[in-house]
């Protein structure tokens, strides 16, 4: 994957890649019509069951995400972010879940981790504006992705903010803590997709 790119902030790095459009357009197509379906919808909706203070959160069921190839998707973006970090090879990739987050104006996702080794999250939709801050004179994070490790000392970054892209995707390890703003002044839906994954122990480090 060309387009990876390596990101490191603070301690822990993060990747950076590309959803493919097809695999984006698929992936929202898959979303609106489980919209359609009350009953569907209820099922696979696990919002209850994540951080989130958000609208829906919809587990990605098995078969589709093989239709798509979104597991092979997210192994080999992490084997290539891992094999540039480390000069190891990936031996297994163990998908736990992956969902997609759909936000609407004031929701927000609080600071949080993941399970597993490795997470993600990428965009799907993103609403062309989020809204002013109130002072106007502060920087506008609305909507925004907000990594967070460590503790802000001298010479020591310990947050990145992330605007969110059409198609962007970012990679970090699991125990690195996140939270997403909440927006305001539109409709339009703010749509992510996110996933948790364990790695073979020579890549972690665990005996």
């Amino acid at each position: 994957m060309e387009d990876l790119e390596i990101l490191q902030p603070f301690g822990p790095s993060i990747a950076k890649v590309s959803i493919p459009e097809e695999m984006i357009k698929l992936m929202n197509n898959y979303i609106d019509e489980i919209l359609k379906d009350q009953k569907k919808s209820e099922k696979l909706d696990g919002g209850y069951k994540l951080a989130g203070n958000v609208t829906q959160e919809f587990r990605l069921e098995g078969d589709f995400m093989k239709k798509i190839k979104w597991i092979d998707f997210l192994a080999i973006s992490v084997q290539n972010w891992l094999s540039k970090k480390t000069g190891k090879k990936l031996k297994k990739f163990d998908l736990i879940s992956s969902w997609i987050v759909r936000q609407f104006k004031n929701e927000y996702n609080p600071v949080h981790f993941h399970g597993g080794h490795v997470s993600g999250v990428g965009y799907l939709k993103v609403p062309i504006n989020m809204g002013e801050t109130i002072q106007k004179d502060k920087q506008n994070r609305n909507g925004n992705l907000v990594l967070i490790h460590g503790s802000s000392q001298f010479l020591s970054k310990s947050i990145l903010t992330i605007k969110p892209k059409v198609g962007d995707f970012y990679f970090f390890p699991n125990y690195v803590m996140h939270s997403v703003y909440p927006f305001a002044d539109t409709d339009e839906e703010r749509r992510s997709v996110s996933f948790n994954a364990y790695l073979d122990q020579d890549i972690v480090g665990i005996a």
